[in-house]
């Protein structure tokens, strides 16, 4: 009796959990929440992205079966898809085209997506491919088939002891990002996935440059666009300065802070 008792069962559907279920909930149970239909904060720049409906996507990946939309913001959006060749889930993300706005914008894609492409890390989710398909930028990503920590969060009360294991692994990626030279600059709960093991993927790089340059334009050591989410972007950044280690570390306390009290400074 006293076995029965200890053991813990999913909030929902009272399945019993194992030491990896995070927020009470089984694995099942947190992917109803499934992916986010819009991101909240998202300042990118110019008008609001219209993501390419699948039609016009499936013409441009033929590599592809294109399922759905999955999830969409100011400067992209995110589609499920399956690699027939290789049977295997991806997610594609597309950007919002910026090459006849800022003719630069190309080069350095190029060479930041390089840089993204070489995170290899258990906790950053993988890129497979990138590139630009009539004028569209995109990623061809590591499918995570989970929620994100904001959700996480809304299913119910973020215990502590759980927040203080998501915490570290969240820093040993950036950690690895930073000993890279990349700096992601959009540190959220948005931005942190679990799959179906509870396992989670630092995820949404493409803000992100390296420490010696930006994805964001610079002018004179300054941003030209500011690029974040307003509640957890550090006040070097709004006054347009350069991101740096520190940038995400600001992020990173923030974000600790809310998964600890439940709300943001």
């Amino acid at each position: 009796m006293d076995q029965k008792e200890n053991v813990k069962c999913c909030q929902h559907c009272q399945k019993p959990l194992d030491a990896k279920a995070i927020q009470g909930l089984c694995p099942a149970c947190l992917l109803k929440a499934g992916w986010p239909t819009a991101t909240e904060g998202d300042d990118g720049p110019g008008p609001a992205f219209t993501p390419p409906e699948i039609e016009q996507l499936a013409g441009l990946f033929p590599q592809l079966e294109i399922l759905e939309l999955i999830g969409q913001g100011g400067m992209g959006a995110v589609y499920k898809a399956r690699q027939a060749e290789l049977d295997r889930f991806v997610a594609l993300k597309v950007l919002a085209p910026r090459d006849k706005a800022d003719p630069g914008f190309a080069e350095r894609f190029t060479r930041e997506a390089r840089a993204l492409a070489r995170l290899s890390h258990p906790n950053i989710v993988a890129v497979y491919d990138f590139g630009h398909r009539d004028e569209l930028p995109y990623f061809i990503m590591e499918y995570v088939d989970g929620p994100n920590l904001r959700q996480v969060q809304r299913a119910g009360e973020l215990e502590t002891r759980t927040a203080l294991k998501i915490i570290p692994q969240i820093c040993e990626a950036l950690q690895f990002a930073h000993d890279e030279g990349v700096v992601h600059r959009d540190i959220k709960p948005e931005n942190v996935l679990f799959n179906r093991s509870s396992e989670l993927r630092l995820i949404d790089f493409s803000l992100s440059g390296r420490t010696m340059g930006s994805l964001g334009k610079l002018v004179g050591g300054k941003l030209k666009v500011i690029q974040g989410t307003r509640s957890y972007i550090a006040p070097e950044t709004l006054l347009k300065k350069k991101p740096t280690i520190q940038t995400d570390m600001y992020s990173m306390g923030i974000m600790l802070y809310e998964c600890l009290t439940g709300k943001t400074p």
